[in-house]
Formats: structure tokens, sequence, C-alpha cells
């Protein structure tokens, strides 16, 4: 925790994690502890000059969500963390969407705690992330069927081949198909590490990762669609940070929506890649979501974008997909037969057919990110962005 004399307020329902906060904090830090029903609805009671605003809740979410809103609107510049124990049940979206700068599930030890109340604190200071971190790169594409996931895995892939060290995480936590397309046995997934139980550090999330002969490594989803609750948005911001302590690129495979995970990765990432497709529906999907991104203000230079299939004869030209969108797509990977053959072998197409022209294409793609340094995506920083995105994913 930061040495500097910290001002807490604590709206707990029934002293939950009471005894945990004051382990994790400095000692001699005072905390107020209060009755979360005592909060009130107008953050009347809250104390104007705490530092860190912790809310711990079991049940009583509509008081919670009362008290974070209220936090909130008092004072934006500090931060409010979500101590939550049991089923969340749609709880964690509208904590975020009321202002929650993290949420964090009990029970955990007083360093995880600390550690989070800490990145919390330096979040809302405006740290500025070590220059020794890895690009992150998360792939978006707001229609499914687009080829997300095979622009990602060819991309880990293609970096690993020039020598990088890369890591794939599959955030469609309900179908993911990252190990299809790597041919990959999923031995361990991302649910057997969030539930594994203990503390995490980079060693131990190496030990669930699965190995791709080019050296690129990929953490898979879970093997069943019912495990991807067990996967949580404090759990995921912590896995990113120690991967990109570790590893060159972090790549995130990600679902056809902007669910909370989502948001969790992007807002994570230095560099967002936008995937889209040569037909109608899905270019009006891609036009939605740099829409979508622009209003939320992530940085357009920050966001590549992939049109995939873009030599099919269709009837939209090239010029017609600029204007819809608004931009030229930085990437074009055209149709190739090699592809489909190639994820039926479990082989990603820069192996299986390296001089093919769809191979080529995403060495370009990873000579784009080979070429630029890690940077933050966003252009902001704030809980209004997240409110907002949320609402639109709901």
């Amino acid at each position: 925790m930061t040495s500097r004399a910290l001002q807490v307020y604590a709206a707990l329902e029934d002293n939950l994690g009471l005894d945990a906060i004051r382990e994790a904090l400095p000692p001699g830090t005072p905390v107020l502890a209060v009755a979360l029903a005592a909060a009130g609805r107008a953050g009347s009671e809250i104390q104007q000059g705490a530092d860190l605003v912790i809310v711990g809740c079991s049940y009583a979410h509509d008081e919670a969500l009362d008290v974070i809103s209220a936090a909130s609107a008092q004072r934006a510049d500090r931060p409010v963390v979500v101590l939550y124990q049991g089923t969340p049940n749609g709880f964690l979206e509208r904590a975020f969407e009321a202002g929650a700068d993290d949420l964090v599930a009990l029970p955990q030890s007083a360093g995880q705690l600390g550690f989070a109340l800490e990145k919390a604190l330096a979040r809302r200071r405006g740290a500025v992330p070590s220059t020794q971190e890895g690009a992150m790169i998360t792939v978006l594409g707001p229609k499914g069927g687009t080829g997300k996931t095979v622009t990602s895995s060819n991309l880990a892939v293609a970096l690993a081949l020039e020598g990088k060290s890369s890591v794939l995480v599959d955030l469609d936590l309900q179908f993911g198909d990252v190990g299809l397309a790597l041919g990959l046995r999923p031995t361990k997934t991302i649910y057997d590490l969030a539930t594994s139980g203990g503390s995490l550090d980079a060693e131990k999330i190496d030990g669930f990762l699965v190995q791709h002969p080019s050296g690129a490594r990929a953490l898979l989803a879970p093997l069943r669609p019912d495990h991807a609750a067990a996967v949580g948005t404090a759990f995921l911001r912590e896995v990113f940070e120690l991967l990109r302590s570790r590893y060159d690129f972090v790549l995130v495979d990600t679902p056809p929506a902007f669910t909370p995970e989502v948001i969790a990765a992007v807002d994570a990432s230095s560099h967002l890649c936008l995937v889209g497709m040569l037909d109608a529906l899905s270019l009006k999907d891609t036009k939605l979501g740099l829409e979508t991104l622009a209003e939320m203000g992530y940085d357009p230079g920050a966001i590549t974008l992939v049109l995939n299939r873009a030599d099919s004869s269709v009837g939209i030209t090239q010029l017609d997909v600029e204007q819809l969108l608004g931009r030229a797509p930085d990437v074009l990977v055209g149709s190739d037969r090699a592809i489909p053959r190639a994820l039926t072998d479990g082989q990603p197409i820069v192996v299986a057919e390296p001089k093919s022209k769809a191979a080529r294409s995403f060495a370009i793609l990873a000579e784009r990110y080979l070429a630029v340094p890690a940077r933050p995506a966003a252009a902001v920083n704030d809980n209004g962005r997240r409110r907002r995105l949320l609402r639109k994913a709901g």
C-alpha cells in the first residue's frame, strides 16, 4: 500500500470484510466503518475527506448500489472498491454502472486485498504504467462469425514466430474456440485458474497456460458454459496485469458483445483490433462498434481495423467500405480455402500455409504491432465511459 496516510470509509453489511480491510491497510490507517444501511441514499453520511470508499455486501445489493452512486457523485476523484460475498446475480454489472472502480470477491488474503486497494488508488491518481509492460491487444467484433478467433490465434502465432513471447487469452468464456484453432488440448483452463484458490502471481498463471509448437501460449476458455460465472472482472484485471509483466504481447479473443469481461479487457489494453467482414450486416455492426468506442473516449489511433473476406464479390467496393466506416481498413484478409482446412487440422494459416495471401495478411498485422510501442488504448479513464458502455451492452 502507499505510504501516504489514508482516510478510509467502509460501508459494510454486517461488518463484512472489516477484519480483512484493516489487515490489508498500513498499520494505523483510520477506518470509519459504518453499517451499509446507515450510509444514506443521498450520501450525506459518507465521510467527505475519505480518500477511499469501500462497500461490502452479501445480499443487500440495492443498499450497496445506493452508496456506490452517492460516493461517486460526492467526489469523482475518489475510488470506490466493492467487496462482495456469495452469488452476484447481476450485481457486478450494476455496481460498475453505479461508479465502482473495482470489485473483489471475498474471501481474499490481506496481500491480495491490499493490492486491489492500491491499484484502485493508483488508477485514480493517474499512475503511469511501467514502460516494461508488454503490449495487450484485445480483438473485438460486434458481430459473431467475422473471424476474431482466426485473427487472434494467427496473430499470436505470427508474433511468436518473430521471436516475441505471446500469450492468447480466450475470453469467450462460454463458447471459446481458441483451443480448436490452435490444436491445443484443454488440460487446464481459465476456470481452473479462477477456482484454484490462493494468491495469483505470474508463475502460477504460467502453470495454467498451454503451449503451441510456435512458442505462443494460451489461457483457454472453460470446458462448460456454466463455468463462465466463476471468472470475474477483478480476477481478469489481475491476470492481465500479471501477464503484461511477463510477456511481450498479451492477446485477448472476445465474444461478440461488450460484456463486463470484455470491457475489463478493453480498459486494460494498449491496443484494440476490430474485426469485420465484407458483407452489409457485418459492416453495419463494425460501424456501430467504432462509434461506440469513439463515444466512450477511446483513441482511434489505438484501433486497428481488419476486414476479412475483403476480396469477396458481394457488390460492395472498397470505396463503399471507407465511406460507410469513415476510415479505410488497415489490414485486408482475402478469402482463402486454406483457412477452413487449417482450422480443421487445428493449425493457424501462418503455419499451415505460410506463403498464402491470408498468412501474409496476418504477418502484416503482426508487423504493425511490432512497430508500435505499448500505450493505453483509452483516451480517458473515467467511470462515466464504462457506465455508458455497460448500459449499451445491456
